[in-house]
């Protein structure tokens, strides 16, 4: 394998020449540049990322710690950081702690051995542990989505879900309806509280009454959204409409609707949250509120990368906003 000194040696120039013009951190001559580019390229020299990293006290690689989600959301974002690395000249090890603490717990120690230059992390669920975990003191920055400590070493990002779930119920009361129901998600996550918590504002603002027994708290996933419509059925009434604290349960609630042969948007109009790609394919194709997914991932990226260039030492909390897409499964009773 080709060292540097090789390329050195046939380009006719010094080592120090050579890493000035594959590092790009002083001028040289398009004469000597030709030279080492020619000499590289026949050599097929490859700089050692190790060298590098031990020199510079950098990596250029970031690691992503994500648990176990059947939600696309996840996915979608997930997508978006590794584009988004790529683009900014990074490589980033991504791992999947299944739900399992033990596992985060080697993970964080893994990705740390490996002198990651910073971390990102995407959970679907937080409890003490994990957050023990997080503010345990890590030789590295940290961005969290969604949620995270307030700490100094933690930098968080997030969507505006109390503006979101505000949003998804004023299109449905402009649309006419004024018997609106609300499946939240589990109130034990930030995101959840945020989005009964605007719809509840919504409904007050407009002088509309909150019914209790509209109200169904799920579990984020398809399954909830399922059990949440096979409860409106057995009601003596149902809401004209309701907000879907995400699309999964959404997606549910349109699958045990057509079961229960109750239709969408005629009996009752159905507005998600999140806009994942698979909701523009249901039948009826979903209303609901858009998650800028792609800019959360590189926002969180940029984010790390700032700090770790800039040596910022106090963590910023980063809001996205979301908007409406309008699609099929609300009726307008206006008409």
């Amino acid at each position: 394998m080709a060292t540097i000194k090789d390329v050195a040696k046939l380009a006719g120039v010094s080592t120090s020449t050579v890493s000035h013009v594959l590092n790009r951190t002083r001028f040289v001559s398009d004469e000597k540049r030709e030279l080492v580019e020619r000499a590289v390229e026949e050599l097929n020299y490859r700089p050692s990322s190790i060298a590098r990293s031990l020199k510079v006290q950098q990596t250029r690689t970031l690691g992503m710690l994500v648990t176990a989600s059947r939600n696309p959301f996840f996915a979608e974002v997930v997508h978006g950081v590794e584009r988004r690395c790529y683009e900014r000249g990074y490589t980033l090890f991504l791992c999947n702690t299944e739900g399992d603490i033990n596992r985060m717990e080697a993970n964080l120690d893994a990705l740390e051995e490996k002198r990651v230059d910073g971390l990102l992390l995407l959970c679907s669920e937080v409890n003490d542990e994990i957050i023990n975990l997080i503010e345990a003191e890590r030789s590295v920055p940290i961005v969290v989505f969604d949620w995270g400590p307030e700490s100094d070493n933690v930098d968080r990002i997030y969507d505006n879900s109390l503006s979101g779930a505000r949003l998804a119920t004023k299109y449905l009361i402009a649309k006419g309806h004024t018997d609106i129901g609300c499946i939240a998600g589990p109130q034990d996550r930030r995101s959840a509280k945020e989005r009964l918590e605007g719809y509840r504002q919504a409904m007050v603002e407009t002088g509309l009454p909150v019914r209790d027994e509209w109200i169904v708290e799920g579990d984020y996933g398809c399954e909830g959204g399922v059990e949440a419509m096979h409860y409106l059925f057995g009601l003596d009434k149902l809401p004209s409409a309701v907000f879907v604290c995400n699309d999964m349960m959404a997606i549910g609630m349109l699958s045990e609707a057509v079961r229960l042969g109750v239709r969408v948007p005629q009996d009752l109009s159905v507005i998600g949250y999140d806009n994942v790609y698979i909701s523009r394919f249901t039948a009826p194709a979903l209303t609901t509120i858009h998650q800028p997914k792609k800019e959360i991932a590189a926002r969180a990226v940029d984010t790390l990368i700032d700090r770790l260039s800039s040596k910022r030492i106090e963590g910023l909390q980063i809001k996205v906003e979301p908007s409406l897409v309008e699609r099929e499964s609300v009726s307008n009773l206006k008409k």
